[in-house]
């Protein structure tokens, strides 16, 4: 597998951030080569979630991991949310960037695995908000759009 280099803003490719995805269906060993690609490279980057066009493929295929195993997302949507949580966000694409954001506090997702099995996967909390962010990348747009304030590194310690 390979690390990928991660699309940003304000650089070279950074238009794959802003559009919306394809599907991809049953995926190919070329769909679970780039899925792979995925997760070595969300591992090196030391992020809780990475999605395809970050990496210049518009498939709509992510991967998390908020330090309770992996999960990995193909063709996801959102079927059901509800409640409601504000913290702070950032993104890989916008790298040293992070913003307050509001996202529902637990949210119902059915996606594939590689094998092409759909399941149904309930996130609350911070893997809710992961959810949310990368699935939102899947549909060309970026945590930016929703943040209410900006957050300076130097807050970021008092927050925790």
């Amino acid at each position: 597998m390979a690390i990928r280099n991660i699309v940003k803003l304000g650089l070279d490719g950074e238009e794959a951030l802003s559009k919306v995805c394809k599907t991809v269906g049953v995926p190919s060993d070329r769909m679970k080569a780039l899925l792979d690609d995925l997760i070595d490279t969300l591992y090196e980057s030391g992020g809780v979630g990475l999605a395809a066009p970050q990496v210049g493929v518009l498939r709509r295929m992510a991967v998390i991991d908020i330090g309770e195993g992996l999960i990995e997302l193909i063709d996801p949507e959102i079927i059901s949310q509800e409640g409601e949580q504000t913290g702070t966000e950032g993104c890989l694409s916008y790298p040293e960037h992070w913003g307050i954001v509001t996202r529902p506090n637990r949210v119902v997702v059915r996606a594939a695995d590689r094998n092409g099995n759909v399941r149904e996967i309930e996130g609350e909390g911070l893997l809710a908000r992961a959810l949310c962010h990368e699935i939102e990348h899947l549909d060309g747009h970026m945590f930016i759009e929703r943040v209410t304030e900006w957050v300076r590194p130097e807050e970021l310690d008092d927050e925790e």
